[in-house]
């Protein structure tokens, strides 16, 4: 998401939209209506997943909402031939390439580019030269980070999961390496993005690192409003959000 209204973006992630709906079929509820909902409230654009198996997210959602929204689409994809050829014939504003296993419930690490310069490095080229926006969902980690930029990738996602789900001197450990991973990718010139657990207890330290233009948040607000409805969660999110970079 190359542009904003907000200095640090809210890309929200609506897989579990249809992960509801694919409990039972058919085809409520809507990713697109949720997809809206969200803009409405103060979302900058809009994540998913297009997963191997399909889980959630599905081809005709991404259609649909490319067709659908006006906002930047965040195309979430392992790098594999059958998703470069899909996200070549939609071209969303940008591709996040992740890892990706059958068995996992969520994404589990970081993409590993140093071991696997050559392939992610060819899907990424592909990608640019389609005009296409490329990211990467990396651990703030320095040889990773060196790697996304040696390959020419656009951006990296710093995954904010170990963060996210330590406590005390352990999470104040994982903050301290994103923030080192963070100063290192601006240096190289790499646009920084993070995501993966955030919530409203644990989201203002991510958010207050400057260099981050964008927050990738799905999980959490889609669970929270269950509770609150999904305009009430968005808004909560961008205010904290903005609390933390000072905003009034």
């Amino acid at each position: 998401m190359s542009s904003s209204k907000h200095s640090l973006r809210l890309g929200v992630n609506i897989d579990h939209v249809a992960t509801i709906r694919n409990a039972r079929g058919g085809a409520h509820p809507d990713p697109l209506r949720a997809a809206e909902m969200a803009v409405a409230a103060g979302a900058d654009g809009i994540t998913i997943h297009l997963r191997e198996d399909r889980r959630h997210i599905t081809d005709a959602d991404l259609v649909a909402l490319k067709n659908g929204i006006h906002v930047p689409i965040n195309l979430e994809m392992a790098a594999t031939d059958e998703m470069l050829a899909i996200a070549l014939g939609q071209k969303p504003h940008a591709v996040c390439l992740v890892p990706e296993r059958r068995a996992e419930r969520t994404t589990e690490g970081g993409l590993d580019v140093a071991a696997n310069q050559a392939i992610i490095g060819a899907i990424c080229t592909k990608l640019r030269a389609a005009g296409i926006r490329v990211s990467l969902f990396i651990a703030a980690d320095k040889a990773q980070i060196q790697a996304a930029k040696k390959i020419g990738a656009d951006i990296v996602e710093f995954h904010t999961g170990p963060y996210a789900h330590a406590h005390g001197a352990a999470q104040l450990a994982e903050l301290k390496k994103i923030q080192d991973g963070v100063a290192l990718a601006a240096q190289l010139g790499l646009e920084c993005h993070a995501g993966h657990g955030l919530n409203y207890h644990n989201v203002a330290a991510i958010a207050a690192i400057k260099p981050i233009v964008e927050l990738n948040i799905g999980h959490f607000l889609i669970g929270e409003a269950v509770f609150t409805g999904l305009a009430a969660s968005v808004q909560e999110m961008r205010r904290l959000m903005q609390r933390a970079r000072g905003a009034a």
